[in-house]
């Protein structure tokens, strides 16, 4: 229905049979109706057009609350002074997961203030969404074909809500 969030799959004749010699990692996203699960979650507007609204191994659950990271990336870059961002979900004692976001200067400028940042999105966003901790680093990693490592960025600050 449109407007709901759901996995993108997709289907027809321009599309890859499989992953080259993966035939496991085949079975796991090519579905047997010939649908391929792209690992992609958006949303149909009410005329049809399909709004991409992150990656699915990005999702956070915070509170029981799916929390969409591209969602906030976006917003936090265009703030003034950041060049970029990554919102993640690390463990939290009492959400499960805590939305958190690191962020990187813009050339030239002096580092983003995280209570800054986190005020205005509280103007902006639901409350869930909005991240407990903005944490300066001077750049994203990145993988070989320039993808920000989220996965690494998770486990550096895996213990940001330790200890209150």
């Amino acid at each position: 229905p449109a407007g709901e969030v759901g996995d993108i799959e997709i289907r027809g004749p321009n599309l890859f049979k499989g992953y080259w010699r993966k035939p496991d990692r085949t079975r796991e996203e090519m579905r047997p109706d010939g649908f391929f699960r792209t690992g992609d979650v958006g949303r149909l507007d009410a005329r049809g057009y399909l709004h991409i609204v992150g990656r699915a191994k990005d999702l956070i659950i915070s509170g029981g609350l799916n929390v969409y990271p591209k969602e906030v990336e976006l917003l936090i870059d265009q703030m003034a002074g950041v060049g970029e961002s990554a919102v993640i979900g690390v463990p939290h004692p009492d959400f499960g997961e805590g939305v958190i976001a690191v962020v990187t200067p813009r050339d030239g400028q002096p580092p983003p203030d995280g209570e800054r940042i986190i005020a205005r999105l509280k103007r902006e966003l639901a409350g869930f969404k909005v991240p407990k901790r903005v944490f300066v680093v001077d750049e994203l990693p990145r993988n070989a074909m320039g993808k920000v490592e989220k996965a690494r960025l998770r486990e550096r600050f895996a213990h940001a809500f330790e200890g209150g």
